[in-house]
Formats: C-alpha cells, sequence, structure tokens
C-alpha cells in the first residue's frame, strides 16, 4: 500500500512537472519574443533619436543587457518568497511597462526615455530567463535537461513572433519609426502575464519556509569546480553571442543589405538559437554534458570563420545561424550542468547568482560591441570569439581531469 502510494505521488509530481514545462514554453514563446525586437531595433532606434555623435547608438542593447543582469539576484529572491507563478506576473508588468515607456520615447525623440524603457524590458527579461529553472524544479533529476530543453524550444516561437512584429508593427505609426513596435512588444508582456497564471502547484505556491532555510554558504557553493566551469561556459557562450548578434544588424545596414534582412538575420538567428532544444536535452542524457557544451564552443569558432569569410547576405546570415547553434549547446549544457552544483534549499541564490553574473557580461559584451563596431570594424568582433571559446574549452578538460582523478 504504502508503495502504491509513492508511486501515485511520484506519476502526479511527474504530471504536475511536464504541465508546467509546457506552460512555461508557450510562456517562454511570447515573453521571449521581447529580446528579439529590443536587439533589432535598439540600435537602430538609437541610431534614429541620437544627433550627429552615434558612438551610443547601442545603448539601449546594453542597458537591456543590464537590465537582465540587475534584476536576476530580485527575480530569484522574489519568486523564493511568493512563488513562480506571481513572480513572473509581476516581471511580466515590468515588461509592459517597458514597451510603453520606449514607444512614448521614439514619439517625443527622447533617447534618455527609450534607454529607460530599455531597461525596464530587461528586467522583465531577467524573470523570463527563470523560466528554464521553474521547469527543472519538480520531476526526476533525469527530466530536468528535458524540462529545460522544452522551455527552450518556446523560443522556436520567439524567433518568429519577435522579428514577424518588428516587420509588421515598426511602421504603425508613420512617419515615426519603430515606436509601434514597442507598443506592440507591451501587448505581448501582457499575454505572456495571461499565460502564467495557469501554473500549478510548485510552480504556483510560494515554497514552505523550511525549504528556504539551511543550506551552504555561496561562497562554497562556487568554489566548486563545476560550478565555476558552468559559470565560465554559460558567460562564454551567451557573452560571445550578444557580442556578435548586437553588432550583426548594424554591420548589415552599413554594408547596404537594408533592415528588413538584418530582422530576418535575427530571425534565422534566434530560430538555430532554440530549434535544437527539441534534442539538446536528450543529446545531454545520452552523450553527456560536457560533450555536448564542447560541441557548442566548436559552433562558436565556426561562426567567427564564416563572418571573417565576406560581408555578403550569405556570410551573415551563415554566421548568425551557427552563433545561434553554439548558443543552444553551450547555455544549455552550462544551465544543466549548474543544476548539478546545488540542493533544492540552495538554488534561489544560485541560479540568481549565476545568472546576475552571466548577464552582467552580457552587458558588457553588448556595450562594447557598438564601440568596437564604430571604432575598429565588424572584423574584430569576430576575432575575439576564438580566445574566449579557447578559455572556455581549457576550464572543460580542466574539470573532466579532475572529475577522472576524484573517480580513481
Amino acid at each position: 500500500m504504502t508503495d502504491n502510494a509513492a508511486n501515485l505521488a511520484a506519476s502526479t509530481e511527474h504530471a504536475e512537472a511536464r504541465r508546467n514545462a509546457i506552460v512555461l514554453a508557450a510562456a517562454s514563446s511570447i515573453a521571449g519574443s521581447a529580446p528579439p525586437i529590443a536587439i533589432t531595433l535598439g540600435g537602430l532606434a538609437g541610431l534614429y533619436l541620437l544627433g550627429a555623435d552615434k558612438t551610443l547608438a547601442t545603448l539601449p542593447i546594453s542597458v537591456f543587457n543590464l537590465g537582465v543582469a540587475l534584476g536576476a539576484i530580485p527575480a530569484a529572491m522574489l519568486m523564493r518568497a511568493v512563488g513562480r507563478r506571481l513572480g513572473f506576473m509581476g516581471g511580466s508588468l515590468a515588461g509592459i511597462a517597458g514597451g510603453v515607456v520606449a514607444g512614448v520615447a521614439v514619439v517625443y525623440g527622447l533617447f534618455s526615455g527609450l534607454v529607460a524603457g530599455f531597461l525596464l524590458v530587461g528586467i522583465a527579461a531577467a524573470f523570463a530567463q527563470q523560466f528554464r529553472f521553474a521547469a527543472a524544479d519538480s520531476g526526476d533529476a533525469a527530466f530536468r535537461a528535458r524540462a529545460i530543453s522544452w522551455v527552450m524550444i518556446g523560443g522556436v516561437a520567439a524567433a518568429i513572433i519577435g522579428p514577424q512584429t518588428v516587420i509588421l508593427t515598426r511602421d504603425l505609426l508613420s512617419p515615426i519609426p519603430f515606436a509601434g513596435a514597442f507598443f506592440a512588444m507591451a501587448v505581448l508582456a501582457a499575454l505572456s502575464t495571461v499565460i502564467v497564471s495557469f501554473l500549478r502547484g510548485q510552480a504556483r505556491a510560494a515554497p514552505p519556509r523550511a525549504s528556504l532555510q539551511g543550506g551552504r554558504t555561496l561562497f562554497e557553493i562556487a568554489r566548486q569546480p563545476r560550478f565555476i566551469v558552468a559559470v565560465v561556459c554559460g558567460v562564454g557562450s551567451y557573452g560571445l553571442m550578444a557580442l556578435v548578434m548586437t553588432a550583426a544588424p548594424l554591420a548589415m545596414v552599413a554594408c547596404g543589405l537594408g533592415e528588413d534582412n538584418a530582422a530576418l538575420g535575427i530571425q534565422w538567428h534566434v530560430l538555430a538559437m532554440f530549434g535544437p532544444s527539441f534534442v539538446t536535452g536528450s543529446l545531454i542524457a545520452r552523450y553527456g554534458v560536457d560533450v555536448i557544451i564542447t560541441i557548442g564552443m566548436a559552433l562558436l569558432v565556426a561562426c567567427g570563420v564564416v563572418a571573417l569569410s565576406g560581408i555578403e547576405l550569405a556570410n551573415f546570415w551563415g554566421a548568425l545561424i551557427l552563433l545561434g547553434l553554439g548558443w543552444n549547446f553551450g547555455f544549455i549544457g552550462a544551465t544543466t550542468m549548474l543544476t548539478e552544483t546545488y540542493r533544492p534549499e540552495e538554488r534561489g541564490k544560485v541560479q540568481g547568482l549565476n545568472d546576475f553574473l552571466i548577464f552582467g557580461s552580457v552587458a558588457a559584451a553588448s556595450f562594447a560591441s557598438g564601440s568596437l563596431f564604430t571604432s575598429a570594424g565588424w572584423d574584430l568582433i569576430n576575432y575575439l570569439i576564438f580566445p574566449v571559446v579557447a578559455v572556455c574549452v581549457i576550464a572543460l578538460g580542466s574539470s573532466a581531469v579532475l572529475r577522472r582523478r576524484s573517480r580513481a
């Protein structure tokens, strides 16, 4: 009787975990459409609003990524206190406000308002980054990589929704460009609020106080070699993606390829980012997380090679697709590796620290991207891929050696 009850409880928990993962994937497809809109139009809107000095054109994108970094720890802590459902709904409200502020700023020609709006959109994106962790909160260990992949699959829809929103709404308030897309971004954030309201079970209620107590200190957790490798590979894969992707629309427009091709290039890139998620979890379960991350790093190197081979449309689109594939394997692999380093009572603070480190680096990379593009050009940005990948591969190799010695 006891065994039957335990089996029933396990079955119920697994069904709930699957249901929540599906809801989170749907929410990811809507909330995840904001970054493609912001990245596609942030630099172009900056160019539109600035005067003769265009150096700060990509500042809105950098502040967007800064918002993700600044919101990472508060998002994790808020969800730890009130539960995933209410936390995600609060993050969506920031997205609504950010879209409205950015749209109004463009209408009235206020560059500072555009930057403020992108900060709010970035904070909302910090909450959306917790989707992948929320999916891994319940269910057994074997389901974690698959659950994370399911949530990332929502990005496939986001890859279509975001760029198509740009194309369909950027001239909605013509002759004022871009403002319509930012207002549409607020509408999408409102829709994601509705979707996350369907979360159930552990994702709906605040965790019991007892589950929030105890655990190791952050310093003790962060000293683990596995934690260090997970963060290094997460920072490397996401930082490189931000560095190259931020500059890519500006480079395509500068090469005379047009804004529509730039938007479609970002669409192909985001599709490549999330499309492999259908199989990434299964590949991790079969071949191991270290192998998948290594493949991701090889794809990032291929991105640099293609980008440096020419400035035709095929070079830009090919590089962006390889960049997305490399990010998928590298980032999902790093996220899965991170889940091996903490206990249930430690997850809030560890997830928050991880995202703060990653998106702080992403903010720096996106800010540097604009300055590097205007001062040194597209080629230098792509040359930087190689040393960063080398650091990640060395970290992975060192981790493998340490694990082999510990087993021996």
